[in-house]
């Protein structure tokens, strides 16, 4: 009847710049797309250069060599019988534009630029791109000379403009389209178009996979219709971690779902569906009664069907429910893929942590163990590549990885670094995790070195700092945390460079970094401390998840030494004991519960709230607990610690973004790092507010 159509989708893990490795995960696609029947193939957005080039796509280069590798698709026959969709940057006119490229057999059937583009977040694609403003409109694209001398084309097709088969039409739409409130695929709905795809670029937030199906499922229930959406997956170079969840829905139904974690570079999704399902859902319900006036698409037309006459014993895949992790899973599985990425592509040897025996420290242990379990898995699952990765990495070719512990022996070690006011208890919690998890573990103390650098500066000022508890002032009592502090971030990187080479081993360890999100948002941590490292996967993590997160650990991993560390009190131990015990907690120190933090910060960047519109809010919101004095304190509070250690944000350590209220001020919360702490205006403001509630409650 030739009606039933098998389409595939893809979930890559494209590294900015590395046209090779790019080329050949491409084609690898479009071979396994074929192998499953499928007659059109929908790659991510930039696949061809890779998502996060940033500013290298202002150079030249990197235009030309996206049109290399284009050049080399279009002439593999691998690409051949098979409509390919791939993303690449193209420059029209002299404007650079984010693309999808059409082909066929060696032929490009046209070029569509994206019209909406991603400026929110971690996207700033108006920096370097221009989107196409000129809807349904058309303009005729001359390729660069390399492109003609392989598809004999002097031009093609450029714009707004939908593909129509022998056996349908076909409109794309890019990324952030999706999320728009005029997104493309509604008018191309209504003008007929069957089949919508969707070539993303989606980084990971806890939370938000159950958006995207939302939107893919809304997009086609309305008015019918097939849905393929394809992601990037991996760490494409920075602090984002693309979580793939390749998908294909139709009629709001979703009927393929990819996975959103996982270590294979190359995933691709197929199914096969009933166009006439499509036909059947929109006569029934929706256009008999739609007046339908806007401008048509110009339609680019191509003599090749999705489909075959017999098509009879093909199956077409059935409405699934979309299986959604726990924000628990994705803490365990996000960080752990983007620390893999991180570490093969780096050229490291493994990881070094400063393991305290704390929440914080414990979570990345934690995160490095899952790891570790996803990369044996992948090896008993005949991953040629992570098996090839693991030996190169540990520098033994014949090396197969066995179990997670014995992994962790080989690529991680930790180290409890100990001082004066470090207590038997967190240097018992410490060592009994890196004895459960596996990892290579040091036990060292600091007073040494402490002592050292304290000594040069009373031999210099002839004036011995005091702690608090000593009667020392407050400046002094900071000053003698903070040398603590930061002679720990000075003997990670010593360990990290030379433990392999006093093990006779080859290469380096990269530092790994456990601040977590509420912690930077108050700036509650020393500058240059174990804070600072290569990198961080649970900078983006608030405490209150990760504490979830632990808890899910403990049953998943087996890991029971967890129950001591989340029993503790939060604590720097930097502050003299007393009587052997820890007096210093963090959440007395901060003057707020992590809780309320986690709050606060929601507030300050989802809810975009200064400090009176904060109050405002909080008094509502914690009428039950506080009086509008107590709200306006912590208000006060908090921002008098945000804006005093905002500076510390532009040297933090890159960090796994999870959250949609971190303060990493590298793009994703862009302010100024000198503030006027006092706040004046706003704090006046919020005093008058508290002196109008209390004396209206009081009946004047």
């Amino acid at each position: 009847m030739g009606r039933k159509v098998t389409f595939a989708t893809c979930s890559l893990n494209q590294w900015a710049l590395d046209f090779d490795g790019n080329l050949s995960r491409i084609l690898r696609s479009i071979e396994i797309a074929k192998c499953n029947g499928a007659k059109y193939r929908l790659g991510p957005e930039l696949e061809i250069c890779g998502y996060g080039c940033a500013d290298h796509l202002y150079e030249s280069d990197t235009l030309l060599h996206s049109l290399e590798v284009l050049a080399e698709l279009l002439e593999s026959p691998v690409t051949q019988d098979i409509i390919c969709d791939v993303g690449m940057p193209i420059m029209h006119r002299d404007v650079r534009y984010n693309c999808r490229v059409i082909f066929l057999n060696k032929k490009i059937i046209l070029i569509r630029p994206k019209m909406f583009l991603a400026n929110y977040g971690n996207n700033r694609e108006f920096r370097w791109f221009s989107p196409w403003s000129q809807p349904r409109h058309v303009e005729e694209y001359l390729l660069p000379r390399m492109i003609r001398k392989v598809t004999d084309q002097v031009s093609v097709p450029f714009g707004d403009c939908v593909l129509s088969t022998i056996d349908t039409c076909i409109g794309s739409e890019m990324c952030a389209e999706m999320w728009n409130a005029k997104s493309p695929h509604i008018d191309m709905g209504l003008d007929g178009v069957e089949v919508f795809t969707n070539s993303s670029a989606s980084y990971h937030e806890l939370r938000k996979a159950n958006q995207r199906v939302a939107l893919v499922t809304s997009a086609t229930s309305k008015s019918g219709g097939i849905y393929l959406f394809a992601n990037q997956k991996g760490c494409d170079g920075d602090r984002l971690y693309y979580d793939g969840c390749a998908m294909v829905a139709i009629n709001g139904d979703i009927v393929a779902q990819g996975a959103q974690f996982s270590l294979d570079d190359v995933e691709v999704l197929t199914a096969t569906l009933d166009l006439e399902d499509v036909r059947s859902y929109r006569g029934e319900r929706c256009h008999p009664h739609i007046v339908h006036d806007h401008k048509p698409y110009h339609r680019v037309t191509v003599d090749f069907s999705l489909s075959d006459d017999n098509d009879i014993d093909l199956i077409t895949h059935r409405p699934m429910e979309w299986q959604f992790h726990s924000p628990e899973e994705e803490i365990s599985l996000g960080p752990a893929c983007w620390l893999w990425d991180y570490l093969r592509r780096s050229g490291q040897a493994g990881f070094l942590l400063p393991l305290s025996g704390g929440v914080d420290s414990s979570s990345t242990a934690c995160i490095v163990y899952s790891m570790c379990a996803l990369v044996c898995n992948a090896v008993r699952d005949n991953n040629t590549k992570v098996l090839q990765d693991i030996q190169r990495i540990v520098g033994d070719l014949t090396y197969t990885p066995e179990d997670p512990q014995e992994l962790c022996k080989r690529l991680f070690t930790t180290c409890y670094m100990g001082s004066e006011n470090s207590s038997e208890d967190t240097r018992s919690r410490a060592k009994d995790l890196a004895a459960q998890i596996g990892s290579n573990h040091i036990n060292l103390n600091i007073d040494m070195a402490v002592k050292g650098l304290l000594g040069i500066f009373s031999f210099v000022t002839g004036r011995v700092p005091q702690f608090r508890a000593s009667g020392g002032s407050t400046r002094e009592n900071l000053a003698l945390q903070n040398v603590q502090a930061r002679v720990r971030m000075v003997l990670a990187y010593l360990f990290a460079q030379l433990t392999l080479w006093a093990q006779g081993k080859p290469g380096g360890l990269l530092v790994l970094g456990s601040a977590n999100v509420d912690e930077s948002l108050s700036g509650y941590f020393t500058k240059y401390d174990c804070s600072s490292a290569d990198i961080n996967p649970i900078g983006g993590i608030s405490k209150t998840d990760l504490k979830s997160f632990l808890h899910y650990c403990v049953e998943h991993f087996q890991l029971s030494s967890l129950r001591r560390i989340l029993a503790a009190p939060p604590t720097a131990e930097l502050e003299p004991l007393v009587d052997g015990q820890v007096a210093q907690t963090d959440e007395a120190d901060m003057g707020m519960t992590y809780t309320e933090l986690s709050l606060i910060g929601r507030l300050r960047k989802v809810s975009r709230s200064g400090p009176y519109s904060m109050f405002c809010k909080l008094m509502e919101l914690w009428k039950e607990t506080c009086s509008p004095s107590q709200v306006a304190a912590k208000v006060k509070q908090f921002f008098r610690m945000y804006s005093v250690n905002r500076h510390k944000m532009t040297t933090i350590t890159p960090s796994y973004h999870a959250e949609s209220y971190s303060p990493d001020d590298n793009r994703f919360d862009m302010r100024p790092f000198l503030y006027n702490v006092k706040w004046l205006w706003q704090f006046q403001k919020i005093d008058n507010k508290v002196s109008d509630v209390e004396l209206a409650r009081a009946g004047y």
